[in-house]
């Protein structure tokens, strides 16, 4: 029985008469799967409902924060508490602290931390840090890679760019792009190729080690380690965006799981347990370069927020005291993504799969899916007619095909079956 979308439909209206587009980011919009984007009211563990009642098992997790569920009770016990005491003060906490030692303990490379708002602040001011560092001027980025909306990271981008189909964005002059180099990932000759064709101007490479935002796509065989060498042999600093990846492939990220350390690490996402933050940092020779000890300036009102601290805090204390919650994660992802790829299977639907731990995406193509190239192959009609039969069915999953979708230590067997059965009924329902 198709489910009521009244009111959100009523509260989206009214958006649209005040925000672009009636949304305060563009995903959010369901432009690319169709239909009207629901207005979500409360979350619980593993599920969401939306304004007119209508319960859903959550794949989101606010895209990747809540690797604990929704209202994980130490965590909102955490910000009551903080709140308590005060929202802001644009002065040092002790909270701050306690969150860059746990923050640092879990990456070896690691021994300063700055706090910002969000992932793009993260990546930009890393960014700016390995110009800084090396004195040098140009980046290498990937293309599918998403590393948030600063002018000069928007080249080949993935995410709400990817989805959307827009190559860049207006409003970013032309000039701005000039020293970034976007190639394709896991191509190691086609790096090759650019520190050849840059020899010792190449500031830094920033990649995602494992990529969400061209949905989920892992790194080749070699392909992380090859990173790290031509980076090194060239003095150009590796970046690892692990604002999606961090704390969710295990404690130390996608660079533990893989035995790979980077220069500098940017984060997001799981350490802020919901609340907006961001993070870089390294070893103490570059971190050292960041205002006030350095020339390197960067700043921020709520920087370090207590609110976004404690909430960063509860989160990233419960991982650490329970890390066989990664192994559950596992299990549970591995046995979602294997369920609907077999469901589309018995039902002729062409699909593959990609999962790297409880990081997962379904792609509409006969795959493999290793490179922005490979996956834009993917058939998005197809796969926007599925988004819409599981939210039908109760299963909230990221309403774009170029979105990783994220299993939270919330998620029951129960979810998983409940997904399963959710997708046969789509893939019936597309063949009826």
């Amino acid at each position: 029985m198709a489910h009521k979308t009244d009111q959100s439909r009523r509260l989206h209206k009214r958006a649209e008469e005040l925000i672009p587009g009636g949304v305060n980011s563009p995903v959010r919009a369901f432009r690319s799967v169709g239909g009207d984007p629901l207005y979500i009211v409360r979350g619980e563990g593993s599920h969401i409902w939306d304004a007119d009642g209508n319960k859903y098992v959550d794949y989101i997790g606010s895209w990747g924060p809540l690797i604990l569920g929704h209202t994980a009770p130490a965590v909102v016990e955490a910000v009551i508490s903080a709140a308590r005491n005060g929202t802001s003060f644009g002065a040092s906490t002790p909270a701050e602290a306690d969150l860059a030692e746990l923050v640092i303990s879990a990456f070896p490379h690691m021994q300063k931390v700055r706090f910002v708002s969000s992932g793009t602040e993260a990546t930009m001011s890393a960014i700016r840090l390995a110009r800084a560092y090396t004195k040098r001027k140009y980046i290498v980025k990937f293309e599918g890679c998403y590393h948030g909306h600063t002018d000069a990271l928007l080249v080949k981008a993935g995410s709400g760019v990817a989805t959307l189909g827009i190559p860049g964005s207006a409003g970013v002059p032309e000039e701005f792009t000039q020293l970034t180099l976007a190639l394709p990932f896991n191509d190691t000759e086609a790096l090759e190729q650019a520190f050849k064709k840059f020899p010792n101007q190449i500031a830094c490479v920033i990649v995602e080690p494992v990529v969400g935002n061209m949905g989920c796509v892992p790194p080749g065989r070699g392909y992380l380690e090859a990173l790290r060498t031509l980076t090194k042999q060239d003095k150009a600093l590796l970046i690892f965006d692990e604002v999606m990846t961090g704390f969710r492939l295990g404690f130390g990220g996608a660079q533990e799981l893989y035995g790979i350390q980077p220069d500098v690490t940017t984060m997001g996402k799981i350490i802020g347990g919901g609340l907006p933050v961001g993070g870089y940092g390294g070893a103490s020779e570059i971190m050292d370069l960041v205002a006030p000890l350095g020339p390197m300036y960067q700043a921020g009102t709520l920087s370090g927020n207590p609110l976004a601290m404690a909430a960063g805090y509860a989160t990233l204390r419960y991982l650490r005291d329970h890390k066989d919650i990664y192994g559950k994660l596992d299990k549970l992802a591995a046995g979602v993504v294997a369920g609907v790829a077999s469901a589309a299977k018995d039902a002729g639907v062409t699909m593959c799969h990609n999962r790297v731990g409880s990081m997962f995406t379904w792609f509409f193509t006969p795959g493999p899916v290793t490179d922005w190239t490979s996956a834009a192959k993917s058939d998005s009609e197809a796969f926007g007619r599925f988004f819409r039969a599981m939210l039908e069915n109760g299963v909230y999953l990221p309403p774009s095909q170029f979105e990783a979708a994220f299993m939270s230590a919330a998620h029951t067997e129960q979810d998983v079956q409940q997904t399963i059965a959710a997708a046969k009924q789509a893939f019936a329902m597309a063949h009826a």
